[in-house]
C-alpha cells in the first residue's frame, strides 16, 4: 500500500471516529468467510458499519483527536492488538446487541473496546451491560410517561370524586323528598 493510500485511509478513519458518538472494536479474526458474511448481514440490518481496520493505521487516525483534547481515545490504545474491525453505529446498544445475537452459537466476534458518548469500556465482559444501554428515544418515552402518570392520577381522582359527590348529592336529594 503506497503512502498516499495509507494517509487517505487515515484520514478517512479519523473523520469516521470523529463524528461517531459510538463505536466498538471487535476480533472476528476467526470467523469463516460465511459467518462473517452473515455477521456484515446482521451489522447492515440495523444500520452499523463494519470495517476491518490495520491497528497502526487506526491508531495514527486517533492520535491527532487525542491531542486535540479528547482523552477517551487514549484509553482505547491498548485494545489495539491483533486483529480488529470497527463497528460505527447511531445507537449505544446496535452493536452490542448484534454481536451478543451472533455469539449464540459462535465464540467470536470478542468486544475488545467500545466508545460510547465520551466514554470507553474496555473488554469482552463488558457487553452484557452496552446491551442494555437505553437509547435516547427510549429514555425520551420513560420522561413522557413519567409525566403522564401524575396528571392521570389527578385526573381519575376528580373523576372518582365527582361521581361520588354526585351520588351522595342523589341520595340527600331522596331523603329531602320523602
Amino acid at each position: 500500500m503506497k503512502r498516499e493510500q495509507k494517509a487517505q485511509i487515515i484520514e478517512d478513519l479519523r473523520e469516521k471516529i470523529s463524528n461517531a458518538n459510538f463505536f466498538y472494536l471487535t476480533d472476528s479474526s476467526t470467523l469463516t468467510v460465511e459467518d462473517i458474511n452473515k455477521f456484515r448481514g446482521l451489522c447492515y440490518d440495523k444500520d452499523v458499519t463494519l470495517q476491518v481496520v490495520k491497528n497502526t493505521l487506526l491508531t495514527k487516525a486517533l492520535e491527532p483527536l487525542i491531542e486535540e483534547g479528547n482523552e477517551a481515545y487514549k484509553d482505547l490504545l491498548p485494545a489495539l492488538k491483533g486483529p480488529t474491525s470497527l463497528m460505527i453505529s447511531s445507537s449505544p446498544k446496535a452493536p452490542a446487541e448484534i454481536i451478543k445475537e451472533f455469539r449464540k452459537d459462535k465464540e467470536k466476534p470478542v468486544l475488545k473496546a467500545a466508545y460510547i458518548d465520551a466514554s470507553v469500556y474496555v473488554g469482552d465482559d463488558q457487553l452484557e451491560g452496552l446491551s442494555k444501554i437505553k437509547t435516547k428515544e427510549e429514555l425520551v418515552g420513560e420522561i413522557i410517561g413519567l409525566l403522564q402518570s401524575p396528571a392521570k392520577n389527578v385526573i381519575s381522582g376528580l373523576k372518582s370524586a365527582g361521581s361520588t359527590l354526585a351520588g351522595l348529592m342523589q341520595t340527600l336529594e331522596e331523603r329531602a323528598a320523602s
